[in-house]
């Protein structure tokens, strides 16, 4: 229960305590009936503020769950961006190997023709 819910709970039980008591001191009545008033008024506040502190308690229990279902759908979201990531990352990592791999085959390849026609070429000259 939050602390405003907690003061006005309080408020709400002194308030009708206070009220009570003015009212029975200044009613004209025997000291029985003046009990009796006294007793049933009590029950009553007593209900009253069992049924505010229900209300409070029910509020704050929907608040926590409402609050606790909210975390758990953005931590399964999180969990499914980051795991998207890895793949991504894992994805373009085995792309870069492969197009490395690639143009060094290539480099090779043009290097060894390179070397293959100065060869031709100085057989060439050479006869």
């Amino acid at each position: 229960m939050s602390e405003k819910s907690g003061d006005l709970l309080k408020g709400l039980v002194i308030g009708g305590l206070l009220g009570v008591a003015l009212g029975i001191l200044y009613a004209p009545k025997s000291g029985k009936e003046t009990r009796e008033d006294i007793a049933r008024k009590t029950e009553d506040l007593l209900n009253k503020a069992k049924e505010e502190y229900e209300k409070a308690v029910s509020s704050s229990k929907m608040a926590y769950e409402s609050a606790l279902k909210r975390w758990q759908e953005l931590e399964s979201s999180a969990r499914g961006k980051v795991e998207e990531m890895e793949n991504k990352v894992s994805e373009f990592a085995q792309q870069s190997v492969e197009t490395v791999q690639d143009n060094k085959n290539k480099l090779k390849k043009a290097i060894d023709a390179g070397v293959e026609a100065y060869r031709e070429e100085r057989e060439k000259k050479s006869v």
